[in-house]
C-alpha cells in the first residue's frame, strides 16, 4: 500500500475507486464499504483509494484532543491488510477546511486521486462546512464522467453501526458487543515499557505494560479477559485498564497485562492486547494484601472464560 502522509501535491496516476471518511475503528459499516471497493477493483481493474485526514477535524478546529478507536498508525495497518492501494492522509489546514465542496470533487477527488468510481455511505460529507454529499455525487456525476455507488449502512440490532456507537459500548466496558460491531476484538498496540516493578516481586504477578498514546480511546477502567500477541504466538490473560489506585493513585491511565504461560522478559517487545470480556470496574483496595487475593480471583474468572468460550487462538 503506497501512503500519501500530510502531502498536498501527492499525484496518483492509475485509475482509481475512491471512498472517503476518517474511517475510526474500521467497523463493519466502513468494511462494507471497503468491500464494495474491492468489487470494482475486481470487475473494472481500478485502484483502490481512501481519502482521509491525517488528523480529526474537530481536534484541529475545537484544539481539544478528540479520543479515536484507531490512530492513524492502527488505522494504516488496518487498510494495509484489507488491500488497499492508497492511503491519502491529508494535512487538515485552514485551506483545507474551507475548500468549497465541488472544488474538493474536482480538484483532489477526480484530480489528485484519479478517481473512476467514487464510492461512498449515505451519509458522506465533504468540503466546507460538509456542504458535499451524497446527492451531490449523483448529481455531478454524468457531467464530471466518474460513476458512484452509494452504500447503505450496515446495522446492528435495528441501529446504524458507526464509530459513535462504538465509543458508547466501550464507555460501558461492553467490549464483547463492541468487538462485534467492529468485527474482530478492540485492542491496544504498543512497546511494553517499564513499570512500578511491584507486579512481580510484590503481588506475584509478572505483568506487561503499555501506555496507550493520548489519543486512544480508553474503554471503562477495570479488569477484562484478554488476548495478547507477542511474537506472532497468542496469549490468554488478564489485563487492568486504568491508574492503579491501590498502589499507584492518580498515576497516568495505562494498560498493564498478565499472560498466561509466558516465561520470559517482555520489555522493549511490541504486543497487541485484544479485550473479551469485563470483569469488573477498577477499584481502590485496603492493602496490597486484598489486591493479591483479588487478582487471583481475576485469574481464576479469566481462565474459567477463555476455556468456556474456546477463546484461546
Amino acid at each position: 500500500m503506497k501512503c500519501f502522509i500530510s502531502d498536498t501535491t501527492f499525484q496518483i496516476e492509475e485509475p482509481t475507486v475512491v471512498t472517503i471518511g476518517k474511517f475510526d475503528g474500521r467497523h463493519k459499516g466502513h468494511q462494507k464499504i471497503l468491500g464494495r471497493m474491492q468489487e470494482w477493483k475486481k470487475r473494472c481493474g481500478y485502484k483502490t483509494a481512501v481519502f482521509s485526514f491525517d488528523m480529526s477535524p474537530m481536534t484541529c478546529l475545537k484544539g481539544v484532543l478528540q479520543p479515536v478507536i484507531t490512530t492513524n498508525e492502527e488505522r494504516r495497518a488496518g487498510m494495509e491488510k484489507m488491500g488497499i492501494d492508497y492511503l491519502v492522509e491529508y494535512p487538515f489546514t485552514r485551506e483545507a477546511s474551507h475548500m468549497p465542496a465541488e472544488e474538493f470533487l474536482k480538484t483532489i477527488l477526480l484530480g489528485r486521486m484519479n478517481a473512476k468510481a467514487i464510492v461512498a455511505g449515505t451519509d458522506c460529507g465533504f468540503g466546507y462546512q460538509r456542504a458535499g454529499d451524497a446527492q451531490m455525487l449523483m448529481r455531478l456525476a454524468p457531467e464530471l464522467g466518474y460513476e458512484v455507488e452509494i452504500v447503505v449502512k450496515e446495522q446492528d440490532e435495528n441501529r446504524e453501526i458507526s464509530s459513535s456507537y462504538v465509543k458508547e459500548e466501550l464507555s460501558r466496558g461492553n467490549v464483547e458487543r463492541a468487538g462485534r460491531l467492529l468485527g474482530r476484538p478492540y485492542a491496544f498496540h504498543g512497546q511494553v515499557v517499564h513499570g512500578n516493578h511491584i507486579g512481580g516481586p510484590v503481588l506475584g504477578f509478572p505483568t506487561a505494560n503499555l501506555v496507550p498514546p493520548p489519543e486512544k480511546y480508553l474503554p471503562l477502567f477495570g479488569v477484562y479477559v484478554s488476548r495478547i500477541w507477542v511474537d506472532g504466538k497468542c496469549y490468554g490473560g488478564v489485563t487492568n485498564i486504568g491508574r492503579k489506585p491501590t498502589v499507584e493513585g492518580h498515576a497516568p491511565a495505562g494498560v498493564e497485562s498478565y499472560l498466561f504461560g509466558w516465561d520470559g522478559d517482555l520489555y522493549g517487545k511490541n504486543i497487541e492486547v485484544q479485550l473479551l470480556n469485563f470483569e469488573r470496574p477498577e477499584r481502590k483496595f485496603g492493602s496490597v494484601e486484598e489486591l493479591k487475593a483479588q487478582i487471583n480471583r481475576d485469574k481464576e474468572y479469566a481462565l474459567s472464560y477463555l476455556d468456556k468460550n474456546k477463546a484461546l487462538c
